[in-house]
């Protein structure tokens, strides 16, 4: 049986965890490690859940010797730290500590980017459009494999509304974007990952804005496998266990997602979603993500947590993506009882 491998920070959260976890449990066992079980959601695809404190390197390395554990992964950049601790203690295969502080620290990021005169974003360039290179790092080879391309809310929250990918997407073959992503990865030492490099590309040229190097939330990974067969979560499982995983692309498609908001602030009394979606043609999924009684905010200072739905579509462009995420949120109606508070401008 294949060594499991460690999450930190999977488990609990928003439901669109569940498609990256299950990849990562088609790879490898999985060991979920919080002070707190997992949602049921979760639960079917850990094999066990440790129950202890990722920042407790002691304890929990403690607690997972006896299931020998071949790899740690982080699921989200603030556990980065933790999960470099944790397998530096295990000796495991891992970040340098120093590279996983980096990361989860966007003013850190950016004065070792600079030292190392990678191009990063300042204010003057806010009105750049946001794209994301799903890279693959496998040892000094740098691939990426998928650009994602971001469509952001109304500030001051700005949650991304919707993401899409595309097999033939143009930037993959900017010069200038895949010297900035190289870059990058070689000034923070990134060798055997799967890393979430955030660009803004403005007039001067791509300029980094965040890396993660852990898998990509909010679906991203499920895009990624629609438009071009790569697993990015599968991948970073078996790197964290010391594998070699195959990332060859196998698909040429689109493939895009649409989150929906709250339009108002205040207690939705009414959530609902048309049976017919399912019989849209490009349709690869649409769901309910909150439930009449909950309290939510409007879109403009809204949190991932108040998304009231979300959908995907695949098709053989961008376009088609576009046309079908549009055609299914018809299927979508919500009543919301407004809040008295409002928030100031």
């Amino acid at each position: 049986m294949a060594q499991p491998v460690v999450l930190l920070g999977a488990g609990r959260g928003e439901i669109c965890g569940e498609f990256p976890l299950a990849r990562v449990a088609a790879a490898r066992p999985v060991l979920l490690v919080d002070p707190l079980p997992p949602a049921r959601w979760a639960r079917p695809y850990a094999t066990a859940h440790v129950a202890a404190d990722p920042a407790d390197t002691e304890r929990t390395a403690g607690a997972l010797r006896r299931r020998s554990p071949g790899g740690v992964l982080a699921w989200s950049p603030e556990y980065l730290p933790a999960a470099a601790r944790l397998a530096a203690r295990l000796g495991l295969p891992g970040l340098p500590y120093e590279t996983a502080v980096t990361c989860a620290d966007p003013v850190a990021l950016r004065a070792l980017l600079d030292r190392h005169r990678v191009p990063t974003a300042d204010p003057g360039d806010a009105e750049g459009e946001a794209v994301s290179a799903e890279t693959v790092v496998l040892d000094d080879e740098v691939r990426i494999v998928a650009l994602t391309r971001t469509t952001p809310g109304p500030p001051p929250a700005r949650r991304p509304l919707r993401h899409g990918v595309h097999a033939h997407d143009g930037l993959l073959h900017n010069r200038f974007l895949r010297q900035c992503v190289q870059r990058a990865v070689c000034a923070l030492r990134l060798t055997d990952t799967v890393a979430h490099i955030t660009l803004r590309l403005t007039a001067r040229g791509p300029r980094v804005l965040g890396v993660a190097p852990c898998p990509p939330g909010d679906l991203i990974t499920l895009l990624v496998e629609q438009a071009t067969g790569v697993d990015l979560a599968g991948a970073a499982a078996t790197l964290a266990t010391g594998g070699l995983p195959d990332v060859t692309p196998t698909r040429q498609r689109a493939a895009a997602v649409q989150f929906a908001y709250p339009a108002v602030t205040g207690r939705l009394t009414h959530l609902r979603l048309d049976p017919a979606a399912a019989d849209e043609p490009s349709a690869e999924r649409m769901v309910l993500t909150r439930g009449p009684g909950d309290p939510v905010t409007a879109a403009p200072h809204a949190g991932i947590g108040d998304r009231l739905a979300h959908w995907v579509a695949t098709a053989d462009t961008p376009a088609q993506c576009e046309h079908a995420l549009h055609r299914m949120s018809h299927h979508l109606t919500a009543t919301i009882h407004p809040a008295t508070h409002v928030y100031a401008a």
